[in-house]
């Protein structure tokens, strides 16, 4: 059965070859072809309960342990997943622009382990913790229980951004800078509704840059954005790289 041919706008071939700067946001469908669940999806169910009631400082509050736990458990989920193709193209991209930034909503630390060095994770990491308390972080090693700081003995919390919060500040500014500076603005997996990282894309519409989206479904985003292909983000992406620097260009 012949493959089917992926229909890239020849005008974001040529924007992405000529860009100066580019930034990426990520979102949990680019996590998802790693085989990683959603965080709403039917597999993101854990002892029945949704993790909107877990990932609160108010179920830590509560019972520390029972978040732990859950925590511990994704914490399994995706240290034996692998990057795939998606993060693997992001890592080339980075390589061959001189000005990238890569914006991820997701906390599973796939990106850093594709290889991808400028990566702001506004929603942090699954793999760092740090005090309830004191200032204190650190890398997360232990695989069951609750964590405790070394430096004054309270416990400890994922490093992860809970329903509630608000983001790192300047994490956040860094990431809007970066978008609205940007020659082209890629949005991969993401469904455009979760707030504020769904509004960089329109930073990067405010100051002149591509906005490129790719995703599964249409999106808000989908009206808004110069060009949008509904896909897998790990068969557009490496197609986008193929043809603009390793196959030659080619449009649709």
């Amino acid at each position: 059965m012949p493959e089917t041919r992926i229909e890239i706008p020849a005008e974001a071939l040529e924007r992405l070859k000529t860009a100066g700067s580019l930034a990426v946001l990520t979102g949990a469908g680019v996590s998802a072809e790693s085989g990683l669940p959603t965080f709403r999806g039917k597999d993101g169910l854990w002892k029945n309960h949704r993790p909107e009631q877990l990932a609160t400082p108010q179920a830590f509050s509560a019972d520390p342990k029972l978040v732990w736990d859950w925590y511990h458990w994704r914490r399994g989920i995706v240290r034996n997943a692998s990057p795939n193709p998606a993060h693997l193209a992001l890592v080339e991209m980075e390589k061959r622009i001189e000005n990238f930034t890569l914006i991820t909503q997701n906390v599973d630390g796939l990106h850093r382990r594709a290889g991808s060095r400028e990566v702001l994770e506004i929603h942090g990491n699954l793999c760092e913790a740090r005090c309830s308390v004191c200032p204190a972080s650190a890398p997360l090693e232990e695989e069951e229980g609750i964590v405790t700081c070394e430096a004054c003995g309270a416990f400890m919390r994922p490093a992860v951004v809970w329903f509630g919060e608000s983001l790192d500040t300047a994490l956040l500014e860094k990431a809007y800078v970066r978008a609205g500076g940007s020659d082209m603005f890629i949005v991969a997996g993401t469904s455009g509704m979760v707030q504020p990282a769904a509004s960089l894309s329109y930073a990067a519409l405010r100051g002149g840059g591509y906005v490129l989206e790719v995703n599964l479904d249409p999106t808000p985003l989908t009206g808004e954005a110069n060009a949008t292909i509904l896909g897998k983000a790990g068969d557009i992406l490496p197609e986008l790289v193929r043809r603009v620097w390793t196959g030659g260009m080619q449009s649709a």
